[in-house]
């Protein structure tokens, strides 16, 4: 008899302790997750912090957090079938008003934009009696900017090509700068000639111009092998090569002071365009040498989705009609169609400096330079 009641004060107390962790189980607990770099290198390592709190007296023996993540943040395992993604489960086991940190080491091995946003928690008793479930908000981002390489990996149409763009930045004089006055040489105008300068020294002087950088250089990717826009992109990792190099290019000609833009026939991922339009714009960063500029152009490159909004010959349109000038334009592609190629003689035309760099399909390594 004494066992019995035992035995239903012991069942008594399981089914207690299961009613109360699945009434106030989930109570007064929170959950924060962020990563440490808002943006990494694709190669580097992320870290990423869990931190959730039991703000209540009852402990908690277990409770297990998941949510998805991309696979291409190394570390993460079980990949969803059919998905990019994969569960990311983390276990912790929480004493009154307890705040548990936990850091995962992860590592970014694809250029692109990674948003994190609910989380799946479930708790119990400590018996296995009952299970309760919930979802909390927890919104975080991680950009992943492409890999850059040194620009002489970048198979450049010729070694001189760079030099030839640099020095066009200085051999343009502005004629509303001046850096003071020299002595008149044979040949200048006389419309430049300082008289008050020529005055004082008694010998005829002239005003000095100063340089400007009126030619700007934009890099494009193109990512069609066919035209038609329907149909899927073909190596894609050749795409991810050529925006690599148009990274790694950019970089270096904005630490050379060049006024650098960026563009491609693809669009931004979600939620940075707009789905409601038929068509989405296609992605262009004018040029500029500021500070803030290769930032820019890095986000931006993270940020493409491998996708067209149109094809080549229409971006190409796109700056006919704007009438750009002055430009050279570097341009990064599988393959050149006749179309492309009248496009391209019409932004000569307009006083622009066209070079082509075609990328093998097969292997997705960089091929010969093609000057239009």
């Amino acid at each position: 008899m004494n066992i019995a009641w035992v035995i239903v004060a012991l069942l008594f107390i399981v089914f207690i302790q299961g009613m109360i962790y699945s009434k106030w189980g989930l109570k007064g607990i929170t959950y924060k997750r962020e990563f440490k770099q808002q943006t990494v290198f694709e190669g580097e390592t992320i870290e990423m912090v869990d931190q959730i709190t039991n703000r209540k007296l009852l402990p908690i023996p277990w409770i297990r957090l998941e949510s998805k993540i991309s696979h291409h943040l190394a570390g993460t395992t079980e990949k969803d079938k059919g998905t990019e993604e994969v569960f990311h489960r983390s276990l912790f086991s929480l004493l009154p008003y307890q705040k548990i940190t936990r850091r995962h080491q992860l590592i970014a091995t694809k250029r692109g934009y990674y948003p994190l946003d609910t989380v799946s928690v479930t708790t119990g008793d400590a018996i296995g009696f009952g299970e309760s479930f919930d979802s909390i908000q927890a919104s975080t981002a991680v950009t992943v900017y492409p890999q850059v390489v040194s620009v002489d990996e970048i198979p450049l149409p010729s070694h001189s090509w760079l030099g030839d763009i640099t020095v066009k930045r200085w051999i343009i004089e502005d004629p509303f700068l001046y850096a003071g006055v020299r002595e008149y040489q044979a040949g200048d105008p006389l419309n430049a000639i300082n008289w008050k300068a020529t005055a004082r020294s008694q010998t005829m002087q002239i005003n000095k111009k100063d340089y400007t950088a009126d030619h700007h250089l934009m890099i494009y990717v193109n990512f069609d092998s066919n035209e038609d826009i329907r149909l899927p992109i073909e190596k894609p990792e050749v795409i991810e090569k050529a925006l690599s190099y148009a990274a790694s290019l950019a970089a270096y000609t904005i630490e050379q002071g060049i006024a650098t833009g960026f563009g491609c026939n693809g669009y931004f991922v979600e939620p940075f365009t707009n789905t409601l339009e038929r068509i989405k714009p296609s992605v262009r960063v004018e040029p500029s040498n500021s500070r803030s500029q290769l930032e820019y152009i890095l986000d931006t490159i993270a940020k493409v989705k491998i996708d067209r909004s149109r094809n080549f010959r229409a971006f190409l349109e796109e700056d006919l009609e704007e009438e750009i000038r002055d430009t050279d334009i570097i341009i990064f592609t599988q393959q050149i169609s006749e179309k492309v190629e009248q496009k391209i003689y019409q932004l000569e035309q307009l006083n622009n400096a066209v070079e082509i760099v075609l990328l093998d399909q097969l292997t997705g390594e960089a091929g010969e330079a093609y000057a239009s």
